[in-house]
């Protein structure tokens, strides 16, 4: 696609500060990009043409250096704690100017403009600019494309500026240390500097879109996979990090709407995003075709390391970090729908790792359970995930998603409930961890038998079953499910020691109570008594 010549927004960039010397490199293709990026010795191609690079110090994201700024708009809206973290507007002027200031000293800068939400009502217009071709590689990949025609007519509502080499000086800017992401709601705009993980790119967005799209527009944000059947009856897939959320929304014989950030409005389901940002520890062409197929020119493959001797991937190596990371535009995917925007949620599954062997393979659960389980956001690590992770270890991310939620989580799972009882929504529970004992003791659930539960959900061949109600989570659970065999449905039955099972449920709900205390107060009745029995 040729860019006119007037739409490089030279003037704008002089507006913020970029230097009139400053080479602006502005919608370059993929190609173009990574060329400039082998060109510069910052990367190179793996044995299937994708780009690989290094991300520098930092591989995953720093929640702990990513703030707001506290200002009229976000002082009395903003739920602040130790995620959401506050800055003065002083320290985000001083940085913005130091890093416009040491983008203009590097001779050149990547600009494109791209935008969020497949929804063309609630579409948001977002100017990047980067420090180095890759990073720009990466805003093509994750946000949306526009064509000719709408970027003649294009008008920016958020600025993203990013700088990988600048860093803070903690002693007065007012960081944590040299490393930062910071928002300012405004001046719409993300600042980012000492760190070269693009996720961060990612993530800051997806933080903007969970304070707009539901304070401002009534639109719930949802951290999320979604997909669409052959008759538009859509699914959506909650779950924290290795629970499945990739793997069991990549259905065959399901369009995919998108792999991580939707909103759900009055009359669709709509993702955030043009691009998936897929994990590649352990990958293999059996188990994830769709992502491995996607390994390809015009792809961005992140800190991973080659077999020796070649230019092959080590999916297993995690030399660098276990948070290997590729980037692809979402048109790289089959099967994947565009543009990406289905009708209402037909079914809900909130999908744990329970590595207690606790939870039940699936269970039905009510308005109120359900709104309880969103706000929890449990799963459990197991030994070998995680430095220092010996048995299992309980995870709570409200919403499963709490890094990036400006509001009390109560205020989307009071949306979440009043969405599902306007659409009568079946929610499940899906438990992909351990059964028959936890960790150690018990067998992972194998990926068929999850996968025949939710099939067995999504074609309605567990509405009309017989039900039975979990003595401590109060969860429905079927006692029949096609493809699925009994003793495993009713999780008590499947141990051997029914004494070890009660005392292992009872553990598991006390954790559930206890860190459900910081948002007893901001939730409604019907949610507290969702509690389980501890």
């Amino acid at each position: 696609m040729s860019i006119p010549t007037i739409n490089i927004p030279t003037e704008k960039l002089l507006q913020l500060g970029i230097s009139e010397a400053t080479k602006v490199h502005y919608q370059l293709n993929p190609s173009e990009l990574v060329q400039q990026a082998l060109d510069r010795k910052q990367g190179v191609l793996n044995n299937t043409g994708a780009l690989c690079i290094n991300t520098g110090e930092f591989t995953g994201r720093s929640p702990q250096d990513k703030f707001i700024v506290k200002d009229d708009i976000t002082t009395n809206s903003v739920n602040w704690n130790n995620i959401n973290i506050a800055i003065d507007d002083k320290y985000y002027q001083q940085l913005k100017r130091k890093v416009l200031n040491y983008l203009g000293q590097q001779g050149e800068i990547w600009v494109r403009d791209a935008y969020a939400c497949a929804s063309p009502d609630y579409r948001l217009n977002i100017r990047v600019l980067n420090e180095n071709p890759w990073s720009n590689l990466f805003a093509y990949n994750m946000f949306l494309r526009p064509n000719e025609a709408e970027l003649s007519a294009y008008k920016v509502d958020w600025h993203i500026i990013q700088a990988p080499g600048f860093k803070a000086d903690a002693a007065i800017d007012g960081t944590r240390q040299h490393n930062f992401a910071i928002v300012s709601f405004t001046e719409k705009t993300i600042i980012i500097g000492g760190t070269g993980y693009t996720g961060e790119i990612k993530k800051g967005i997806f933080t903007i879109l969970n304070y707009i799209l539901p304070h401002d527009k009534n639109v719930l944000s949802m951290h999320c996979s979604a997909n669409m059947g052959n008759d538009g009856d859509v699914a959506v897939f909650f779950g924290l990090s290795g629970t499945g959320k990739t793997t069991l929304s990549a259905d065959p014989n399901r369009k995919l709407i998108g792999d991580d950030e939707h909103g759900w409005t009055n009359k669709e389901v709509f993702n955030f995003e043009g691009g998936c940002y897929a994990k590649l520890i352990d990958l293999s062409s059996e188990k994830e075709p769709e992502i491995y197929n996607a390994i390809r020119p015009g792809a961005l493959v992140e800190n991973v390391t080659f077999l020796d001797g070649t230019n092959e991937i080590d999916f297993a190596s995690k030399k660098i970090t276990e948070n290997t990371r590729i980037s692809y535009p979402l048109s790289f995917i089959s099967n994947a729908l565009e543009p990406s925007i289905g009708g209402l949620p037909k079914n809900i599954f909130f999908l744990t790792c329970d590595a207690y062997g606790v939870l039940p393979p699936i269970s039905k659960l009510t308005p109120g359970q359900a709104m309880y389980q969103f706000i929890s956001g449990y799963t459990a690590k197991v030994a070998g995930t995680e430095a220092g992770i010996t048995e299992p270890k309980s995870t709570f991310s409200a919403c499963f998603g709490a890094p990036f939620l400006p509001l009390h989580p109560g205020f989307y799972a009071e949306m979440l409930g009043k969405k599902m009882k306007e659409n009568k929504v079946n929610v499940w529970l899906v438990n992909t961890g351990w059964s028959g004992g936890g960790y150690g003791v018990g067998q992972r659930m194998k990926l068929p038998y999850t996968r025949a539960t939710i099939t067995a959900a999504l074609n309605g061949e567990l509405d009309n079953v017989e039900y039975e109600e979990h003595t401590v989570f109060g969860v429905q659970m079927p006692k029949t499910c096609p493809n699925v065999p009994s003793e495993i449905l009713r999780p008590r039955n499947a141990w051997a020691d029914k004494d070890a099972y009660d005392a292992a449920a009872k553990n598991l709900a006390v954790q559930f109570v206890k860190n459900f205390e910081k948002y007893a107060s901001g939730v409604t009745q019907e949610i507290l008594d969702a509690a389980p029995k501890a």
